[in-house]
Order: structure tokens, then C-alpha cells, then sequence
């Protein structure tokens, strides 16, 4: 790769991170106790992409039933029916799409489709942390989790305004989301309960 692509690459990074650690003052936030918890998606309505690994089940053909990490391209490779998308599929729709597939090669085959481990998280942490940057989360995880794997807030964060930054779907607006510090340890109302999302950005101000 050449250097001045890299020094790009660094210098985009770096904006990114000055510009949603200077967002102190711009736009409201509104206390996590206000939102209403999201339900946690269930296997059913857990749309694949890629990173997640799932398992693929064709009964009574165990030369085909195998397991598979979604690719960067967001497909998955099966035999006889070779690459298949899955990203932005559910597991259920993921498993009708290689059954349909197969009916070329095998006689009523049923396929079914488990989520073996989900793709892990995205999230960028900055502003008064010890390591400010871009982390890989587990799925599941929480501010307290963003907080500890980037050393948690310097002398000088104000503990009672840590900020999750999070971008609607269409990417037209951003929520700022706050919580304070003794909330998170202290494992009081919604902000222990509170999941991160890829893309989330944590900011300690």
C-alpha cells in the first residue's frame, strides 16, 4: 500500500476521532434512563453479516452439514451449491434460500441454519480514556465493557457525562446518549442493561 494512502487512512482516523470528542457542547443528550430498553433480537430475527459464524444443517446429509464464518463479502461457501449470500439475511431466510438451492441436487432436502457465535462489535472509545481508539467488543457488551478495555477515564473525565454517540439507520441523524460513571459500577436503572452497537462511539467528556 502506498504511504500516502496510509497517511489518508491515519489522517480521516484521526478527525473521526477529534471531531465526536469535541461534540461536548453541540446538540442535547438525553439520560439512558429515559430510553426504553430494546428488546434483544432472538435467533429468529438476527440479521447475519459478515464476521458471525453459523452452523448449516442439511438432514440426513452429513457430507454437507458443516460450519462457516460469513466472509468480508458476506457470503458463505456450501457443497454443491458453492457460494451463497447470507449477509442481511436472518438465519431462518439463510436456510430457505440453500434449501431452494438443493432441490437441483437432493430430494425434499431441509435445511436449517444456527447462529453458532455472533460477529464481534466495533466501537470506537474516546475523549478523557486512558487508550482512546477503535476496539473489538463481544456481542452483548456495555459502556462498562468500551470503558475497561480502554483503561478506563483519565483524572480529568467528568464522570457524569460519558456519552454514547449513535447514528439512526439511515445515517440522517445521531443520538447522544448519556450516563454517569457511578450508574455503570454501581449497576443502577437502565445503564448496565444498556448494549452497545457496531459503530457506537463511546465519549468520556
Amino acid at each position: 500500500m502506498k504511504a500516502t494512502s496510509v497517511l489518508g487512512r491515519l489522517a480521516a482516523g484521526m478527525l473521526f476521532l477529534f471531531g465526536a470528542a469535541g461534540c461536548k457542547t453541540a446538540g442535547n443528550s438525553v439520560p439512558i434512563d429515559s430510553i426504553e430498553p430494546s428488546p434483544l433480537p432472538t435467533t429468529r430475527d438476527y440479521v447475519l453479516q459478515a464476521g458471525d459464524t453459523i452452523s448449516i444443517r442439511v438432514w440426513n446429509q452429513d457430507s454437507i452439514t458443516t460450519k462457516a464464518k460469513v466472509r468480508p463479502d458476506g457470503k458463505v461457501s456450501l457443497p454443491f451449491v458453492n457460494d451463497v449470500e447470507a449477509s442481511g439475511s436472518t438465519p431462518t431466510a439463510l436456510a430457505a434460500r440453500i434449501q431452494s438451492r438443493l432441490k437441483e441436487f437432493i430430494v425434499n432436502p431441509v435445511v436449517t441454519v444456527v447462529l453458532e457465535e455472533p460477529r464481534s462489535l466495533v466501537v470506537a472509545v474516546v475523549g478523557e480514556v486512558t487508550r482512546p481508539g477503535n476496539y473489538h467488543l463481544e456481542s452483548g457488551s456495555g459502556v462498562l465493557q468500551a470503558l475497561a478495555i480502554s483503561g478506563g477515564p483519565t483524572p480529568f473525565a467528568d464522570k457524569d457525562r460519558i456519552m454514547v454517540i449513535r447514528q439512526s439507520q439511515d445515517g440522517s441523524s445521531a443520538q447522544r446518549i448519556r450516563f454517569t460513571y457511578s450508574a455503570l459500577t454501581q449497576i443502577e436503572g437502565r445503564a448496565t442493561a444498556f448494549r452497545l452497537q457496531g459503530g457506537d462511539v463511546v465519549v468520556v467528556e
